[in-house]
């Protein structure tokens, strides 16, 4: 663990990460692993970002009943992002409005950006990250 925190030079240069959340948060491990990297990248201090997108959208919606699935709900866990300073959150509008979703459906304060918009931003980022 030394050499990773050597490696990751929390007083040296802040990277922009941008995080891109595809898939829906249950079925698979990559949407709670992906809200784990964010939370992980804000605590060594880094620029970050998360864009929810296609069924993405759906990792922050509100109301979230997992009994029947048995799993539990962690939804709400994005709402620790802001104690992180995570305070950049986006949607896009495409993948929202197919869903039949607006930004009043979601656990956390977003950001609603077209498609080419967050195109234009991921332009600008350091590492993005898709899962």
């Amino acid at each position: 663990m030394a050499d990773f925190e050597e490696d990751f030079d929390t007083d040296g240069i802040i990277k922009k990460f941008m995080y891109v959340h595809t898939r829906a948060p249950y079925g698979t491990v990559y949407a709670l692993e992906g809200l784990e990297m964010v939370l992980i990248a804000a605590a060594f201090e880094q620029d970050v970002s998360v864009v929810f997108i296609d069924d993405g959208v759906f990792q922050i919606k509100k109301g979230q009943d997992t009994k029947a699935i048995n799993m539990k709900n962690f939804s709400p866990t994005f709402r620790a992002l802001e104690g992180y300073d995570v305070e950049k959150l986006f949607v896009e509008k495409e993948s929202m409005e197919a869903r039949g979703l607006t930004p009043d459906d979601f656990v956390v304060p977003v950001e609603v950006f077209d498609s080419e918009e967050l195109s234009l931003l991921m332009n600008e980022q350091d590492v993005v990250i898709t899962g």
